[in-house]
């Protein structure tokens, strides 16, 4: 596995690099000290990950994040942040992310994300999940949930999407349906069609933006 790593900090970048080197399977293969350097080094990482921090000087990790996921053939990237301010957190999301970590996660944790992005999952930190309830929770009222959205998923799929909703893995999701794990894999490809979705981390938005899962849930 390649991996841009992007971070204005060179001790943050110095430091996953070192844990990186120690691994066998995934290689560091560019660095970048902002969006635009990101940008630019993420359009010729041929199927590898970029690992993104969002506050950085001139383009942010955000927007940088948006015109990575949206060129044609992108590579996905994952979020790796200190969460200090909850709209960047969504915003990043809503960018296109397709994993979203803490910098003081274990790094065996982000080198296994880094593992399971590069699978062609997503994977959202539990820190992460409370933040989106947290920022639903200060939406207006007069922001009505879109259910209509879901008319078109199974009753069965509107339950798994409702515990993607919550934050659960597959294993979980399985334990609280009585499903086997394989059988609760099958609903997310079915939902990421229906719903028109790319990943996980756009079904969680979904269940919050249609109002499947409330902030009190």
């Amino acid at each position: 596995m390649r991996v841009l790593l992007v971070d204005d900090q060179p001790l943050v970048r110095a430091a996953l690099q070192m844990v990186i080197t120690d691994t066998t399977d995934i290689e560091v293969v560019g660095e970048a000290s902002n969006g635009a350097e990101a940008v630019g080094l993420a359009g010729e990482l041929a199927s590898g990950i970029v690992v993104m921090d969002i506050r950085m000087p001139g383009m942010d990790g955000i927007e940088a994040t948006r015109q990575i996921t949206t060129a044609t053939g992108s590579a996905p990237v994952i979020i790796l942040t200190t969460f200090d301010d909850d709209d960047e957190v969504y915003g990043a999301l809503r960018a296109g992310a397709s994993g979203f970590l803490v910098k003081d996660m274990a790094l065996d944790d982000i080198l296994a994300a880094i593992r399971t992005v590069a699978a062609g999952d997503a994977l959202i930190a539990p820190s992460v999940t409370r933040r989106l309830i947290k920022e639903f929770a200060g939406r207006p009222a007069a922001m009505s949930p879109r259910r209509a959205e879901l008319g078109g998923i199974t009753h069965r799929e509107r339950e798994v999407l409702t515990l993607v909703g919550g934050g659960l893995s597959n294993t979980e999701i399985a334990e609280r349906l009585c499903i086997s794990v394989a059988t609760a894999k099958t609903y997310l490809p079915r939902l990421l069609a229906k719903l028109d979705a790319r990943d996980r981390v756009q079904l969680v938005i979904l269940a919050y933006e249609t109002g499947l899962v409330s902030p009190s849930s």
